[in-house]
């Protein structure tokens, strides 16, 4: 019995999954916005939103914590300048999941994990300008 048991293990291993998360965490934190199956993005959501709550209260040592997590300075950056302040008077829920069908392939439960204020038309300009 499973009994008190929270979490799925997604048949990795524990390294795998750190690994996984970390990775779905940068690409959320670097774009705003993912794709990826309703179970993963479920479990990805507390990921991100402890991160945001480390970029909230600023500071090195929050820094440290989210590098150590992280392990890109570029993304830490973004996510300590920019979000740490977008979401300051927001007190949680700083993530939307948002099905999006059935993937072709092996029918499996696809969602779209973006951040509440999330708006793709400035995305769109954004990435017009940097082209």
């Amino acid at each position: 019995m499973r009994h008190g048991m929270s979490g799925r293990k997604f048949n990795r291993t524990k390294e795998h999954r750190k690994a996984m998360f970390k990775n779905l965490a940068q690409a959320l934190i670097k774009n705003e916005q993912i794709k990826t199956t309703l179970p993963k993005a479920k479990d990805l959501r507390p990921v991100v939103e402890k991160l945001i709550t480390l970029a909230k209260r600023g500071g090195l040592h929050c820094r440290r914590q989210a590098v150590s997590q992280l392990q890109d300075q570029d993304v830490v950056k973004k996510l300590m300048d920019g979000m740490g302040t977008r979401f300051a008077s927001r007190q949680g829920g700083y993530t939307r999941i948002v099905r999006a069908g059935f993937r072709y392939g092996d029918n499996a439960p696809m969602a779209i994990i973006e951040f509440v204020d999330f708006d793709p038309t400035q995305v769109a300009v954004v990435q017009a300008e940097v082209a």
